[in-house]
C-alpha cells in the first residue's frame, strides 16, 4: 500500500519544505504514485505552487497518510477548538467532493473543525452555487487551494456512463458528468475509473477558468486548483493534477 504524502510533490514543484525526517524522505520516494498497472495518466501541467498552498497540500496529504495507516490523530475536534473557531474560520483548503457517504473529507484527510471548507454534491460537479461557495471562501476567507476529489466507484459517474432516462433532477446532474464520460470512451482500462478521474480533472479545469474571480488568481499563481481521486479500498488519495 502506498501513502500519498507531500515531500515528493514539493520536489516536483521545486519547493523544499523544512524539517523532513529521513523516514519522511523514504516515504516520499513513492508519494502520490499508484501501484504499477493502476496509474492514471496526468494530463494537467504541474505548475509551481505558492509556499502557503504547498503547506496546505502538505497538511492534507499527511493527514491522508495517517488515515490510510490507521493512525489518525483527530486534530481540532475538542471543546477548545470549538470555542476557537466559533466566531471565525481560517480553513487551509477547499475540498469539492461527492455526497457519497463513504467520502468524508475530514475523515479522509484527518482534519477537524475549521480546517477545511467542504462542498459535497453527487459527482463532485461545480454548478453556479458550488462555484459561488468557492468564490466566497477564496474572496472572504483567503483560501488559496482547491481540491476536486473524485472517488472510486462513484455512483453518479456510473449512471452517466450507463446512459438512459433518469427521473427528477438526476438528469440535469448527469448531464454535467457526461462530457467526462464521452472524453474517455475507448480508453484502455476500467471505463468507470477512467471517467471518475476525467470528471475530477474536468471540474478542476472548469474552476481554473471560472471568471471573474478564480481565473485571474490562478493565472497569477495565488490560487491552485488540483484534481484528485480517492481509492475507497485503501483510503489513499492520488493527486491527478
Amino acid at each position: 500500500m502506498r501513502h500519498v504524502n507531500l515531500p515528493l510533490v514539493c520536489a516536483l514543484l521545486s519547493i523544499t519544505p523544512a524539517g523532513w525526517t529521513e523516514e519522511a524522505a523514504t516515504i516520499a520516494s513513492t508519494a502520490g504514485e499508484a501501484p504499477a498497472g493502476e496509474r492514471h495518466e496526468h494530463t494537467a501541467s504541474r505548475e509551481p505552487l505558492a509556499p502557503s498552498n504547498a503547506q496546505a497540500l502538505q497538511r492534507l496529504m499527511e493527514g491522508n497518510a495517517r488515515y490510510v495507516a490507521g493512525k489518525p490523530t483527530h486534530p481540532h475536534q475538542d471543546a477548545a477548538r470549538r470555542a476557537e473557531v466559533a466566531t471565525t474560520q481560517k480553513p487551509i483548503a477547499i475540498i469539492v467532493t461527492c455526497a457519497d457517504s463513504r467520502v468524508g473529507p475530514e475523515v479522509v484527510f484527518d482534519q477537524g473543525l475549521g480546517d477545511i471548507f467542504v462542498l459535497r454534491v453527487a459527482g463532485n460537479v461545480a454548478d453556479d452555487d458550488v462555484q459561488a461557495s468557492i468564490e466566497y471562501a477564496v474572496e472572504h476567507l483567503n483560501v488559496n487551494l482547491v481540491m476536486v476529489l473524485g472517488h472510486e466507484r462513484c455512483g453518479a459517474v456510473k449512471a452517466a456512463l450507463a446512459g438512459g432516462e433518469l427521473p427528477g433532477h438526476l438528469a440535469g446532474l448527469i448531464e454535467r458528468i457526461r462530457p467526462a464520460v464521452e472524453s474517455t470512451r475507448g480508453q484502455s482500462g476500467d471505463a468507470l475509473d477512467n471517467a471518475v478521474s476525467a470528471n475530477a480533472r474536468l471540474v478542476a479545469g472548469q474552476l481554473r477558468a471560472s471568471r471573474p474571480l478564480l481565473q485571474p488568481r490562478v493565472t497569477a499563481g495565488s490560487l491552485a486548483v488540483l484534481a484528485a481521486r480517492l481509492d475507497l479500498d485503501t483510503g489513499t488519495v492520488e493527486l491527478l493534477w
